[in-house]
């Protein structure tokens, strides 16, 4: 099983550590981006579009450095991932116009006595401008003209850069069979909700699963709970049809997600991992 060992993607890191190149990833300029809408997902979540001029695009699944420097010169800087569609892979014909490829999108999960997403989420408004660099990460991406199966599983906020993926093949018009299994604690909890209903009722392709791990919706007569071998066996794409699968969420999610789909036969080779943790 391969794993990526590239910075915390959606909450906040201390001392970030990346498979890829450091000339590369430090060799990137940093961008000044301007808060051009907010849409709360969640009572903890917020997704911010930004205007980045001279952005080039990114590909599904890639993520962005955030760095804030306050008036007396101290500077942090965070990871989070991109939840917008990715335009790079994608057939010209399909790409949004030159304005919007300027455009990103981050959905920011507030980290409970965090330093950067309290700030990002609950103070951070239309107009503002903050400091920004990437993409970054080649490893936990997928490429839109691909025709393999996908499976997605996503934990918590770690449904971000999986969001990116199946909003990237909805614009580009992939068949690619796409399925999520995305695990929760609470509905209240869930993130896009609404947009990805619609999403497959619209399309055969795509089949989402949504796994409550403390509480169900009213008339779900699913289990509740850690998601264990049948509810993945279940949910997920079979091992013969060699999906190509993404798993990202907290550290023992993500461990235990992927050593299970091995278990169950999946290609360790055709699993990725992106993991995260709630410091700050």
């Amino acid at each position: 099983m391969t794993t990526t060992t590239e910075p915390e993607p959606l909450d906040e890191t201390d001392s970030p550590e990346s498979t890829d190149a450091p000339d590369v990833r430090y060799a990137l300029p940093w961008h000044v981006a301007t808060v051009a809408a907010r849409r709360r997902e969640t009572s903890s979540a917020v997704s911010l579009e930004l205007d980045v001029p001279g952005w080039h695009g990114a590909l599904p699944g890639q993520h962005v450095d955030v760095r804030l420097t306050a008036e007396d010169g101290y500077s942090t800087q965070r990871s989070y991932s991109l939840a917008c569609p990715g335009t790079m892979g994608v057939a010209r014909a399909t790409m949004p116009t030159e304005a919007t490829t300027a455009r990103i999108a981050l959905t920011v999960q507030v980290v409970e006595d965090g330093e950067v997403s309290p700030y990002l989420a609950e103070e951070l408004v239309v107009g503002d401008q903050i400091e920004l660099r990437g993409p970054i990460g080649h490893w936990f991406v997928w490429q839109p003209r691909d025709p393999q199966p996908v499976q997605l599983v996503g934990g918590g906020s770690g449904l971000v850069p999986l969001m990116s993926m199946v909003r990237t093949r909805h614009q580009a018009g992939s068949r690619a069979p796409f399925r999520l299994l995305t695990s929760v604690r609470t509905p209240a909890d869930a993130l896009y909700a609404a947009e990805l209903d619609a999403l497959a009722s619209q399309d055969p392709g795509l089949e989402v699963t949504w796994a409550w791990t403390r509480q169900a919706p009213a008339g779900w007569t699913g289990p509740v709970g850690r998601l264990d071998a049948d509810a993945l066996a279940a949910a997920c794409l079979p091992p013969e049809q060699h999906p190509h699968v993404f798993v990202c969420g907290p550290t023992p999610f993500v461990e235990h997600v992927a050593s299970t789909l091995v278990s169950l036969g999946h290609d360790a080779d055709r699993i990725r991992t992106e993991r995260f943790g709630p410091t700050g």
